[in-house]
C-alpha cells in the first residue's frame, strides 16, 4: 500500500503548481555546490590575476641565467644532489672549455716561446708550464695527445657521470680529471696571466678564472659544486625554461630563454600576459664580438636587441615594466683598466676619462636610454640596476626593489594607487 501511495504524492513535490519537474537547479545542496564552485573559480581568477609574470630577455651570455639561479637561491628550494652532479660535470667541462680556448689564444698570439724560460710556480710540480701546454694542446687541439690515465685527488669521485649534463660536457669532465695537473701548472705561468687579459678576444667567460684558480679542489674525489660554483656554471639555455615562486603571499612566474640568435624565435611563445621584463646586458661586452656572427660587437647587438624589446608591441604599452639590468659591473671594473672603451671603433664618442667606472656606466646607460624611440616611452632611473649576478647579496637587494617596482606599477594599472 505504501508503494500505491507514493506516487500521486510524489507529483505535487516536483511542482506540480509550475508545470515542470524539479531540476538539480532547484535543489538547495546543488545551488550551494554551484555557488561554492563559482566563488572558488572566482578566487582562482583574483589570485591569477595577482601572479606576475617576469620575462628574462637578452643576448647570450649576458648573465640571465645567473639571475634565474639567484631567483631559486633567494626564494627557491634547494638542490638535489642528482642536480648537484650535473653541475660538479659542467663546472669540469668549462674548465676544460676555457683551457681549450686559452690554448688556441696563446699559439695565435705567437707567444709559445716565453713558455719556454718559465719554471713550474709550485716546487713540487715535475713538468715545466712549456711540456703542460704541449700536452693539453696534443689533447685539447691536436686531438693527438698520448693516452692518459683517470686521476682524482683520491677515492671514488663524488660527482661522476652525469647523464643531464649530456654526452660532451661529460667527455670534456672527464678529459679534466686526466689533465687537471697541467691545467694548473700552465694557469700558474706568467704567460698565461697575460694571455688572460686578451681572453675578450676568443670570448672566454670571465668567471671561469675562479675555476682556474681552484682546480686541485674542482678535481677532488670529494668535489660537490657549492653555490658559487652553481652561478658561475655555463648552461646553454637551448629552451624555454619557467619556475615558480610564491614570496609574500604572490605568485611570481620567471621565464628564462636563450639569448644566442638561433634562440630568439622562441621568445614570441612567452610574450603573452608579461608584466615585467628583465633585460640583461653584460657591460664588460663592450670590446668583445659575438660567438655566432664574429664582426658585430656584442654590446652593439645587447643596444639594437634592447630597442626591439623596448619597441615590441608586446611591450610597448603602459601594461608591461621593463626593468634594464647592467650585468659584470665586477668584470667590467677591472677590464676598463687595460681595455680603453674609446678605443673600441662603436664606442669612438666615448668623452669621459680613461678607466673611469662611473663615467664608463653612465655612458652606457644614456646609450640605452637614447634605444627608446617614441618620447612618450618613460625610462625612470629606479628602473636601472648595475649589477653582479654572481654576488648573492647584491642580487637579493637588486632583485627585491625590483619585487616592489612591479608590484607597485602592478596597483598603478590597477587603479589602486591613481596615476601619480
Amino acid at each position: 500500500m505504501g508503494c500505491g501511495s507514493s506516487t500521486p504524492e510524489a507529483a505535487p513535490a516536483t511542482g506540480a503548481d509550475n508545470g515542470h519537474r524539479r531540476t538539480p537547479a532547484d535543489d538547495p545542496a546543488e545551488i550551494g555546490k554551484s555557488n561554492a564552485i563559482d566563488r572558488q573559480l572566482e578566487r582562482d581568477r583574483q589570485q591569477d590575476e595577482l601572479k606576475v609574470k617576469l620575462l628574462l630577455l637578452g643576448a647570450g651570455e649576458s648573465g640571465k641565467s645567473t639571475i634565474f639561479k639567484q631567483m631559486r637561491i633567494i626564494y627557491g628550494t634547494p638542490r638535489s644532489e642528482d642536480d648537484l652532479r650535473m653541475y660538479g660535470v659542467v663546472v669540469r667541462s668549462n674548465v676544460v672549455t676555457a683551457v681549450r680556448k686559452l690554448c688556441q689564444l696563446l699559439k695565435s698570439l705567437d707567444v709559445e716561446s716565453q713558455l719556454a724560460g718559465e719554471s713550474a710556480a709550485d716546487p713540487e710540480d715535475t713538468m715545466s708550464p712549456n711540456e703542460a701546454y704541449e700536452l693539453l694542446r696534443a689533447h685539447l687541439i691536436d686531438g693527438n695527445g698520448p693516452p692518459l690515465e683517470e686521476e682524482t685527488n683520491g677515492g671514488a669521485d663524488w660527482v661522476g657521470h652525469s647523464a643531464r649534463a649530456g654526452l660532451g660536457p661529460n667527455n670534456d669532465a672527464k678529459l679534466f680529471l686526466q689533465l687537471w695537473r697541467p691545467i694548473k701548472i700552465l694557469w700558474e705561468s706568467r704567460t698565461l696571466k697575460e694571455v688572460w687579459q686578451k681572453r675578450a678576444q676568443v670570448n672566454i667567460i670571465d668567471g671561469h678564472k675562479d675555476y682556474l684558480q681552484d682546480v686541485s679542489r674542482i678535481a677532488s674525489s670529494s668535489f660537490k659544486p657549492t653555490t658559487q660554483d652553481i652561478l658561475l656554471a655555463r648552461v646553454k639555455t637551448t629552451q624555454v625554461v619557467m619556475e615558480r615562486y610564491r614570496i609574500d603571499g604572490i605568485e611570481f612566474e620567471m621565464y628564462d630563454v636563450g639569448g644566442q640568435r638561433s634562440e630568439r624565435r622562441k621568445w614570441l611563445d612567452c610574450f603573452d600576459n608579461v608584466d615585467a621584463v628583465l633585460f640583461v646586458a653584460a657591460l664588460s661586452e663592450y670590446d668583445q664580438k659575438l660567438a655566432e656572427a664574429r664582426r658585430t660587437n656584442r654590446m652593439i647587438e645587447a643596444l639594437e636587441l634592447f630597442r626591439s624589446v623596448c619597441n615590441n608591441r608586446a611591450f610597448s604599452n603602459s601594461q608591461t615594466s621593463i626593468m634594464l639590468f647592467l650585468n659584470k659591473k665586477d668584470v667590467f671594473a677591472e677590464k676598463i683598466l687595460y681595455s680603453d672603451i674609446a678605443a673600441q671603433p662603436e664606442f669612438k664618442d666615448y668623452a669621459g676619462p680613461p678607466r673611469d667606472f662611473n663615467h664608463g656606466v653612465l655612458y652606457f646607460i644614456q646609450r640605452f636610454k637614447e634605444c627608446l624611440i617614441s618620447d612618450e616611452q618613460e625610462f625612470k632611473d629606479s628602473f636601472i640596476h648595475v649589477t653582479c649576478a654572481t654576488d648573492t647579496n647584491n642580487m637579493e637587494f637588486v632583485l627585491d626593489s625590483t619585487r616592489t617596482i612591479i608590484m607597485t606599477d602592478n596597483l598603478r594599472r590597477s587603479g589602486f594607487l591613481g596615476n601619480g
